[in-house]
Protein backbone atom coordinates (compact mmCIF):
# COMPACT_ATOMS: atom_id res chain seq x y z
CA UNK A 1 0.00 0.00 0.00
CA UNK A 2 2.97 2.32 -0.67
CA UNK A 3 1.62 5.96 -1.71
CA UNK A 4 2.36 8.11 -5.00
CA UNK A 5 5.48 10.54 -5.45
CA UNK A 6 6.79 12.13 -2.06
CA UNK A 7 5.60 15.42 -3.70
CA UNK A 8 2.33 14.31 -2.82
CA UNK A 9 2.33 13.44 0.74
CA UNK A 10 4.05 15.26 3.67
CA UNK A 11 4.85 16.35 6.79
CA UNK A 12 4.46 20.01 7.87
CA UNK A 13 4.41 21.97 10.77
CA UNK A 14 1.36 22.87 12.63
CA UNK A 15 1.19 26.19 10.81
CA UNK A 16 2.04 25.39 6.96
CA UNK A 17 -0.76 22.81 8.10
CA UNK A 18 -2.64 25.24 8.68
CA UNK A 19 -2.26 27.55 5.60
CA UNK A 20 -2.12 24.16 3.62
CA UNK A 21 -6.18 23.89 4.76
CA UNK A 22 -6.62 27.04 4.14
CA UNK A 23 -5.61 26.54 0.27
CA UNK A 24 -7.37 23.48 0.29
CA UNK A 25 -10.74 24.19 1.35
CA UNK A 26 -10.92 27.32 -0.83
CA UNK A 27 -9.80 25.05 -3.86
CA UNK A 28 -12.97 23.16 -2.26
CA UNK A 29 -11.30 20.21 -1.10
CA UNK A 30 -12.90 18.48 1.34
CA UNK A 31 -10.24 17.68 4.34
CA UNK A 32 -10.89 15.26 6.84
CA UNK A 33 -9.04 14.79 10.33
CA UNK A 34 -8.08 11.82 12.38
CA UNK A 35 -5.53 11.79 15.02
CA UNK A 36 -3.77 9.07 17.08
CA UNK A 37 -0.94 7.60 18.59
CA UNK A 38 0.06 4.58 15.53
CA UNK A 39 2.88 3.29 18.00
CA UNK A 40 2.67 0.35 16.28
CA UNK A 41 0.71 0.32 12.29
CA UNK A 42 -1.52 -2.87 12.23
CA UNK A 43 -4.48 -3.57 10.26
CA UNK A 44 -7.51 -1.82 12.66
CA UNK A 45 -5.51 1.36 11.80
CA UNK A 46 -4.78 0.91 7.91
CA UNK A 47 -8.94 0.23 8.24
CA UNK A 48 -9.49 3.49 9.80
CA UNK A 49 -7.12 5.21 7.77
CA UNK A 50 -8.64 3.97 4.47
CA UNK A 51 -12.49 4.66 5.78
CA UNK A 52 -11.72 8.03 6.55
CA UNK A 53 -9.99 9.01 3.40
CA UNK A 54 -13.01 7.83 1.56
CA UNK A 55 -14.78 11.00 3.55
CA UNK A 56 -13.46 13.58 1.89
CA UNK A 57 -10.24 14.56 -0.71
CA UNK A 58 -7.76 15.23 1.59
CA UNK A 59 -6.60 13.26 5.16
CA UNK A 60 -4.63 14.87 7.66
CA UNK A 61 -3.33 12.54 10.28
CA UNK A 62 -2.20 13.80 13.60
CA UNK A 63 0.06 12.26 15.57
CA UNK A 64 0.94 12.66 19.21
CA UNK A 65 4.65 13.52 19.72
CA UNK A 66 6.27 11.04 21.92
CA UNK A 67 6.49 12.97 25.25
CA UNK A 68 2.45 13.08 25.07
CA UNK A 69 2.60 9.21 24.31
CA UNK A 70 4.39 8.51 26.97
CA UNK A 71 1.97 10.46 28.93
CA UNK A 72 -0.82 8.81 27.88
CA UNK A 73 0.51 5.44 27.63
CA UNK A 74 3.21 4.96 30.30
CA UNK A 75 6.63 5.73 30.33
CA UNK A 76 7.53 2.26 27.96
CA UNK A 77 6.37 4.09 25.32
CA UNK A 78 6.29 4.73 22.11
CA UNK A 79 7.78 2.00 20.56
CA UNK A 80 8.56 4.15 17.85
CA UNK A 81 9.82 7.54 17.53
CA UNK A 82 7.58 10.26 16.39
CA UNK A 83 9.70 11.24 13.03
CA UNK A 84 9.34 6.92 12.05
CA UNK A 85 5.65 6.69 12.98
CA UNK A 86 5.03 9.71 10.51
CA UNK A 87 7.07 8.64 8.03
CA UNK A 88 5.50 5.09 7.92
CA UNK A 89 2.24 6.78 7.67
CA UNK A 90 2.85 8.92 4.72
CA UNK A 91 3.83 5.83 2.85
CA UNK A 92 0.47 4.65 3.13
CA UNK A 93 -1.83 5.49 0.05
CA UNK A 94 -4.63 7.10 2.34
CA UNK A 95 -2.77 9.12 4.23
CA UNK A 96 -1.90 12.95 2.46
CA UNK A 97 -0.40 14.50 5.29
CA UNK A 98 1.38 14.25 8.42
CA UNK A 99 1.43 16.84 11.40
CA UNK A 100 2.45 16.16 15.23
CA UNK A 101 0.70 17.66 18.25
CA UNK A 102 2.29 17.63 21.57
CA UNK A 103 -0.93 18.01 23.96
CA UNK A 104 -2.56 14.58 25.47
CA UNK A 105 -5.72 15.67 23.33
CA UNK A 106 -6.34 16.79 19.82
CA UNK A 107 -8.74 19.43 20.76
CA UNK A 108 -5.99 22.93 20.05
CA UNK A 109 -4.58 21.28 16.78
CA UNK A 110 -8.27 20.99 15.63
CA UNK A 111 -9.56 24.45 16.59
CA UNK A 112 -6.52 25.72 15.02
CA UNK A 113 -6.57 23.87 11.75
CA UNK A 114 -10.61 23.56 11.27
CA UNK A 115 -10.86 20.65 8.95
CA UNK A 116 -13.89 19.37 7.57
CA UNK A 117 -14.85 16.32 8.60
CA UNK A 118 -12.99 14.67 11.75
CA UNK A 119 -12.68 10.11 11.54
CA UNK A 120 -12.51 8.73 15.16
CA UNK A 121 -13.15 5.06 15.90
CA UNK A 122 -15.88 3.17 17.43
CA UNK A 123 -14.88 3.10 20.96
CA UNK A 124 -15.38 7.13 21.13
CA UNK A 125 -19.10 8.11 22.14
CA UNK A 126 -19.59 11.06 20.27
CA UNK A 127 -20.25 12.85 23.86
CA UNK A 128 -16.69 11.88 24.28
CA UNK A 129 -15.23 13.07 20.98
CA UNK A 130 -13.09 16.57 21.83
CA UNK A 131 -12.30 19.01 19.03
CA UNK A 132 -16.21 18.29 17.41
CA UNK A 133 -17.36 21.54 17.28
CA UNK A 134 -14.28 22.93 14.84
CA UNK A 135 -15.33 20.73 12.06
CA UNK A 136 -18.87 20.40 10.27
CA UNK A 137 -18.72 16.33 10.18
CA UNK A 138 -18.21 13.76 12.97
CA UNK A 139 -17.70 10.39 11.75
CA UNK A 140 -16.93 7.10 13.70
CA UNK A 141 -15.81 3.73 12.26
CA UNK A 142 -15.82 0.37 14.62
CA UNK A 143 -12.93 -0.88 15.16
CA UNK A 144 -11.36 -4.44 13.26
CA UNK A 145 -12.12 -7.04 16.50
CA UNK A 146 -8.55 -7.72 18.01
CA UNK A 147 -6.92 -5.33 16.34
CA UNK A 148 -5.25 -3.08 18.20
CA UNK A 149 -2.02 -1.97 19.66
CA UNK A 150 -2.61 -3.08 23.02
CA UNK A 151 -3.40 -6.72 21.79
CA UNK A 152 -0.30 -6.95 19.59
CA UNK A 153 1.81 -6.04 22.26
CA UNK A 154 0.17 -8.44 24.58
CA UNK A 155 0.89 -10.85 21.78
CA UNK A 156 3.90 -10.59 21.50
CA UNK A 157 4.32 -10.60 25.86
CA UNK A 158 2.53 -14.01 25.64
CA UNK A 159 4.28 -15.81 22.94
CA UNK A 160 7.65 -14.32 23.12
CA UNK A 161 7.98 -12.86 26.37
CA UNK A 162 9.91 -15.52 28.28
CA UNK A 163 12.52 -16.05 25.26
CA UNK A 164 13.40 -12.17 24.77
CA UNK A 165 13.88 -12.50 28.80
CA UNK A 166 16.52 -15.19 28.78
CA UNK A 167 17.98 -13.54 25.54
CA UNK A 168 18.92 -10.87 28.58
CA UNK A 169 20.54 -12.81 31.06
Amino acid sequence: MLKRSKSQNKALTRKKMQAEIKKLQKAGKKVVFTNGCFDLLHLGHISLLEKAKSMGDVLIVAINSDKSLSCLKGPKRPLSAEKDRAKLLLSLKPVDYVVVFGERTPVKILSELRPDILVKGGDYKLSEIVGKKYVKKVYRFPFVKGKSTTNLINLIINRYGAEIMQGQK
